[in-house]
């Protein structure tokens, strides 16, 4: 197992974690990961990251749903089981798509919703029996970490992070 040298800089204040992410990424140093207690509202942008394609995942999964219940209501309903229900006959889809819409509308959702928690735990990488990475326990309650890898550069970045605001400066090795 190969393994790197890491500075986890610790903030005690969200306001704080910000100005210290702009400060570092302006000095080009890569930022490995930030772990919070809860959302920080522009960190993402802060760190450089790339937009979320999971909008255009959930649109995919609803076009599915919809699909799905379209094939299923059209083959249940006019083709295999033909019923004539409160006086209206089966001949076509068409004719009864008004009393399907709250069908189709549910299986949309269902699918769209469904798939996006299977997506979103495969992306980050979360299934079962899978043992936490959050690398100190304080960033759940009350803390926030910056995590930067080293290359030669420690007493340099200490350095930095110290004016940051940083009020704990740990370097650590971390195995891949």
């Amino acid at each position: 197992m190969e393994s790197s040298k890491v500075i986890h800089a610790i903030y005690t204040d969200d306001d704080v974690l910000m100005s210290a992410v702009k400060q570092v990424r302006s000095a080009k140093h890569h930022i490995d990961e930030i772990y919070t207690p809860f959302p920080v509202h522009g960190l993402d942008k802060a760190m450089g990251l790339a937009p979320t394609r999971l909008a255009i995942t959930a649109f995919i999964y609803g076009c599915i749903g919809l699909t799905v219940a379209t094939t299923m209501m059209n083959f249940i309903m006019i083709e295999d089981w033909p019923q004539n229900i409160g006086g209206k006959p089966s001949f076509s889809y068409l004719e009864n798509m008004p009393a399907f819409v709250p069908i189709m509308f549910e299986l949309t959702v269902f699918f769209a919703a469904h798939l996006m928690v299977i997506t979103f735990y495969l992306r980050s990488r979360m299934w079962p029996f899978k043992s936490a990475e959050n690398p100190d326990p304080r960033t759940t309650d009350d803390h926030f970490l910056m995590e930067i890898p080293v290359h030669n550069n420690e007493a340099e970045l200490s350095e930095l992070l110290k004016q940051t605001g940083a009020v704990e400066i740990n370097l650590v090795d971390k195995a891949h």
